[in-house]
């Protein structure tokens, strides 16, 4: 039981610790692992007729999604145990990862104020990139993606090196 106003430590941090009360360490529900399948980014991004400005936009959202998925499955296969079940968040998580990309490249090209009707006003894409961000840091929580964020997953099992050894 944590103490009123705290977090229980995960699991992992109790094994490092130590566990000088004797409390039962929780552990995480499993799930069976699973290679994801990479999502059509054209659903999210599609291909846009008529207007080159945004297939061009929607091309380069494609990309960043893609290189991001191809970066982070890898790593979240070993660390969080990915399951069928975690496609979509994985694929939401790449998809803030795009529109940040987009909204920064928006802030860059038009800068952080811009001519309205009522004189300077601040940029729309800067709150949209603060709403993607806040959403991102939460994914980053979720899938482990952070050093803090990795200290309170649970590793799945196989995914060490068969040694139980936490200091290792």
């Amino acid at each position: 039981m944590a103490v009123a106003g705290r977090k229980p430590k995960p699991p992992l941090q109790v094994v490092r610790e130590g566990n000088p009360n004797r409390r039962p360490v929780r552990e995480g529900v499993k799930l069976p692992p699973s290679d994801l399948q990479e999502p059509n980014w054209l659903e999210p991004f599609p291909a846009v007729r008529g207007d080159e400005g945004q297939r061009e936009v929607n091309a380069r959202c494609r990309e960043v999604a893609r290189r991001e998925w191809r970066r982070v499955v890898p790593v979240l296969k070993y660390t969080a145990g990915l399951a069928e079940v975690d496609t979509q968040t994985v694929m939401d998580y790449c998809i803030c990862v795009a529109r940040i990309d987009q909204c920064e490249r928006v802030i860059s090209l038009h800068g952080l104020l811009m001519r309205g009707e009522r004189g300077w006003q601040k940029n729309g894409a800067t709150t949209v990139v603060g709403q993607y961000r806040q959403q991102l840091a939460r994914y980053i929580g979720e899938l482990g993606l952070s050093p803090s964020a990795r200290g309170r997953l649970t590793p799945p099992e196989g995914g060490d090196d068969g040694d139980d050894d936490p200091f290792d």
